[in-house]
């Protein structure tokens, strides 16, 4: 008898303690989603729907009327090539958006050439793996994209950002969003003089 009552408070101590973990695993959850309006929604999240298809998606739900998305952009300036993930133009100006699906722990500096990601596996596998740092990486597109339009007479303010769609960047910065709602406020707000039409017309036509 007094071996089923220990078994019996072990066993509600045990599902007592699960019961907890799990409210304070939804509960930590819940408060991740209200500081942030996420990207991805369970449709985002299915199995072989690439990163960056997902985010190009969800972008398109905040362009306005006059705003332009140019996806897997190929420009060159000075022998310096690079690919744009998305570009949109409007008459706020001009907006790089680098775009990683990192999945696991990120290590690493916002100057860094290369953060470290680290993987742990449901077998309890550590995996380390070297990926671009995507800050470097949409630094070195704005130069690129902002000469290669002054060479053909558009001195444009080129601005860019990284997203990262896990949202497991190891660093704040400026040049990183968020959410969809950061990339509606970053390309519908004016800090320059408006871009006319013929200019917006002048840069679609040169990066198509």
């Amino acid at each position: 008898m007094v071996s089923y009552f220990i078994i019996g408070i072990i066993l509600g101590i045990i599902a007592v303690a699960v019961l907890l973990r799990v409210l304070v695993k939804r509960s930590y959850s819940k408060r991740r989603r209200s500081r942030r309006e996420l990207f991805f929604t369970p449709e985002y999240k299915r199995a072989g729907v690439r990163g960056e298809e997902a985010a190009v998606r969800a972008i398109r739900t905040i362009l306005q009327e006059d705003d332009h998305m140019l996806t897997n952009v190929k420009i060159a300036y000075d022998g310096r090539p690079t690919e744009l993930d998305a570009v949109i133009v409007n008459k706020y100006g001009v907006f790089i958006f680098e775009i990683k699906n990192y999945v696991g722990l990120i290590v690493g500096g916002e100057n860094d050439y290369e953060w470290q990601k680290n993987k742990i596996t449901a077998a309890g596998n550590t995996y380390e793996k070297k990926v671009k740092n995507p800050i470097r990486q949409v630094k070195r597109q704005i130069f690129i994209l902002a000469h290669y339009l002054e060479y053909y007479g558009l001195r444009v303010w080129v601005k860019g950002y990284a997203i990262l769609l896990q949202d497991n960047s190891p660093v704040e910065s400026d040049y990183l969003l968020h959410s969809v709602a950061d990339i509606d406020r970053a390309i519908h707000t004016r800090d320059r003089t408006l871009l006319s039409a013929d200019t917006v017309d002048a840069i679609i036509k040169l990066i198509s």
